[in-house]
């Protein structure tokens, strides 16, 4: 206890927090590096690792016959299914010409079964006219679509149709998100040390003096 009368000189610290511009950069920085490493590692899910789990191809819609439901860019994971399953209405990726790589994306209108038990399938764009010239066999089917995501048939045209920049690219990202990681937590710690030296610098020599009256 100090006397009534007497004076006691003491000392203050002062804490200090990241406000400001500098806290509204710093959380901007950690936001897009964040969602930037999201946004690839969801991208790799729907292009690669879905398909390759399932059996499934990722395809790209490239014309309009599709319109509106499936336009130009759509990405299509087209996923095997047994000819005996597929019916009216279902989007079926079929090739032009059995054993060739070239393919078409259109939905089903009729089936037809034929004495041997065989079935064939009447196709059409849902913006087109017409029917497809001919009827697709079951050696043409590739599959059914799957799902499809609007716009992101254009990543996927990159992504599958040269892979020797992808492996890059991924680890480029992880080095600039790592960065980023590296780069804020060194400011944060030369700022914290500036900080815990300016409250030094700021108390007076001696920790407590009293002066009776």
């Amino acid at each position: 206890m100090i006397p009534a009368g007497s004076t006691v000189t003491g000392s203050s610290v002062t804490g200090s927090t990241v406000t400001g511009w500098k806290a509204v950069v710093r959380a901007v920085m950690l936001g897009l590096s964040t969602g930037l490493l999201l946004l690839v590692a969801g991208l790799a899910v729907v292009l690669i690792v879905v398909p390759k789990a399932t059996g499934s191809t990722p395809l790209t819609v490239l014309t309009q016959s599709m319109d509106p439901t499936l336009p130009p860019g759509t990405l299509l994971v087209v996923r095997p299914t047994p000819v005996e399953d597929i019916r009216i209405g279902d989007v079926v990726t079929y090739q032009i010409t059995s054993g060739q790589p070239a393919v078409i994306s259109h939905r089903v209108v009729s089936v037809a079964s034929s004495s041997d038990g065989s079935r064939t399938f009447t196709l059409k764009g849902d913006n087109n006219a017409l029917p497809d010239p001919a009827p697709v066999t079951a050696a043409q089917v590739r599959g059914v679509v799957w799902y499809s995501l609007p716009d992101v048939g254009v990543v996927n045209q990159l992504v599958n149709g040269s892979r020797s920049w992808l492996v890059p690219a991924i680890a480029g990202v992880l080095l600039a998100y790592g960065a980023v990681m590296v780069t804020i937590g060194t400011v944060s710690a030369v700022r914290r040390r500036r900080t815990r030296r300016a409250d030094r610098d700021r108390r007076p020599h001696g920790a407590h003096r009293a002066t009776l009256g």
